[in-house]
């Protein structure tokens, strides 16, 4: 079984994504909180990779945005 690399990365980002927001409905990790940011940040680069390979254009699309709106949260903190 051959794992790809682009699999991986996928993966990542799922875990990035998911994780960050159970911690943040856990109350462990605010929303506003610079590493809940980055998470969500690197997460959604993780997928537009993963689903730019797959063709999967609307998810890709959508996780663009999410990645803008996190780089203008990190912006606005500055």
């Amino acid at each position: 079984m051959k794992i790809d690399i682009v699999e991986i990365i996928g993966w990542i980002g799922a875990v990035l994504i998911t994780g960050s927001y159970f911690l943040n409905i856990q109350g462990k990790l605010d929303a506003k909180d610079t590493r809940y940011v980055w998470a969500n940040a690197i997460g959604g680069i993780c997928f537009i990779i993963n689903t730019y390979f797959h063709h999967a254009y609307p998810s890709m699309a959508v996780n663009i945005i999410w990645v803008l709106i996190a780089l203008a949260a990190l912006l606005r903190k500055k």
